[in-house]
């Protein structure tokens, strides 16, 4: 029975790795978006600030007008708690854009720390897929040289 959960354990670090590559993404699609989108100004839609402790992320929606016209909006974009609070009372913000990019909008008083806080969760991910494969592994061995302790006998 030891082994069969050790086997299944390996799907921890399997998560953790896929955990990190998505949070890496995301990282280096908000940094391409603030450093090569274009400038533009959007309008505040809609800002949900949570006073629940156990709650760490608020979200804006926004309206962007594009120079050419084009009206981009995005709904529920997720802010840091701690950052959320200086938009309050404000009506538009700087952003940029990117319309095609997977992050097309990134707020750019926030952008820096957002693909940062993204990069260091990307960083902690891969520690914790390391350790945890790490853990399996010694585990599977131990396994191997001492046998399942659940199919020993009384008798020995």
């Amino acid at each position: 029975m030891s082994r069969l959960i050790a086997r299944v354990l390996w799907i921890l670090p399997l998560l953790l790795l896929v955990l990190a590559a998505n949070q890496a993404k995301v990282a280096v699609d908000l940094r391409a978006t603030l450093e090569e989108g274009t400038p533009a100004t959007a309008e505040i839609l809609e800002l949900e600030i949570s006073n629940r402790v156990d709650v760490t992320y608020d979200w804006v929606s926004l309206r962007v007008t594009m120079p050419d016209g084009q009206v981009i909006e995005q709904e529920q974009i997720s802010l840091p708690h701690t950052l959320a609070p200086q938009l309050e009372g404000q009506e538009q913000i700087d952003v940029r854009v990117r319309p095609d990019a997977p992050q097309p909008i990134a707020i750019t008083q926030f952008a820096r720390a957002q693909w940062r806080i993204a990069a260091i969760q990307a960083v902690m991910a891969l520690v914790g897929a390391l350790l945890m494969g790490g853990g399996v592994f010694w585990w599977h061995r131990y396994l191997r040289r001492e046998g399942d302790p659940a199919e020993r006998t009384v008798s020995e």
